[in-house]
């Protein structure tokens, strides 16, 4: 298996797959503010267990993304 280095391309790509994941999640959790309120960007209701929710499943997408743009060649 080849070893993967880390670049700013792919940086990008995970920063965007958790961002579309946080978006996603802020509309789709019905039970929101449970937990300890963390103020992002003037947000209200969104959890510290919300926020964990989210960007673990950013990190599932992004990388499958991430190793689906390498498998196709569009990554180097």
């Amino acid at each position: 298996m080849a070893q993967t280095f880390w670049s700013a391309q792919i940086a990008i790509i995970m920063i965007i797959c958790n961002l579309f994941c946080i978006a996603i999640g802020r509309y789709a959790i019905k039970i929101r503010g449970l937990g300890p309120s963390i103020p992002i960007l003037g947000v209200k209701g969104l959890g510290l267990s919300e926020l964990l929710a989210t960007t673990s499943l950013g990190h599932v997408i992004g990388a499958g993304t991430i190793i689906g743009l390498k498998s196709i060649g569009i990554i180097p």
